[in-house]
């Protein structure tokens, strides 16, 4: 089980810091937010995945927190660009 969530959790750093690339080399803003959402996600997934390596849940008030600063994120970036690209 330890190697199982080992190479899950190098997995999902290898994917931030691919994404973090991605995020510097995004040809527009709405690409940036889009990956700014994919990694509020995978800090969410390191962070559960610590929760299960060590098995203490003290960091789950901040994992809910994350989460939820991500979908209001997500939300309002769409409302903005929504808004932005209306022709009225």
């Amino acid at each position: 089980m330890t190697i199982i969530v080992s190479i899950a959790l190098t997995l999902l750093i290898a994917a931030l810091g691919l994404t973090l690339v991605r995020v510097a080399w995004g040809p527009t803003n709405l690409d940036r937010a889009l990956c700014l959402d994919v990694v509020i996600v995978l800090v969410t997934g390191i962070l559960a995945t610590q929760i299960v390596r060590t098995g203490d849940a003290s960091s789950l008030p901040i994992l809910v927190v994350f989460s939820l600063t991500g979908f209001v994120g997500s939300v309002s970036v769409a409302r903005f660009m929504g808004r932005r690209e209306d022709p009225q």
